[in-house]
């Protein structure tokens, strides 16, 4: 009896870790600035979500973190009525800032440094025919 409390508790907290975090139909709208500038938008605040990113000593999924993390911050923006959110750093022990602003109908462009050449026009994909025998 003891063996098996031992193994099921375990495998529920690692199973409950994702429970419960799930987009909301308003954060469908919000658009996530990865690089872009967002120089023309409303700064409408910041926010800062924290999920786990371990679990006792077993550390979690790094990519599963952070996109647990880019949902949250997606969620709380709906709220504040933001259309776009950017990460301001990188996630640290489960938490991470945004920054939430309101853009409208404004494409966000890609921000290059002074001096770079702009990304090519297309997606910069190149593809070839495949040759059958």
């Amino acid at each position: 009896m003891r063996k098996t409390v031992l193994l099921i508790v375990p495998a529920l907290l690692l199973g409950a870790c994702t429970w419960g975090i799930n987009p909301t139909p308003a954060s469908q709208n919000v658009r996530t600035a990865w690089n872009g500038d967002v120089s023309g938008c409303r700064d409408l605040g910041k926010i800062t979500v924290s999920v786990m990113d371990h679990v006792g000593p077993v550390d979690r999924n790094d990519i599963k973190v952070r996109d647990e993390l880019q949902v949250m911050a997606r969620n709380e923006a709906a709220t504040m009525h933001a259309d776009t959110i950017k990460p301001l750093a990188d996630p640290s022990d489960g938490s991470q800032p945004w920054g939430a602003y309101q853009c409208g109908s404004r494409v966000i462009q890609p921000a290059n440094a002074p001096g770079q050449p702009q990304p090519p026009q297309g997606g910069g994909a190149q593809t070839f025919p495949v040759k059958g025998n």
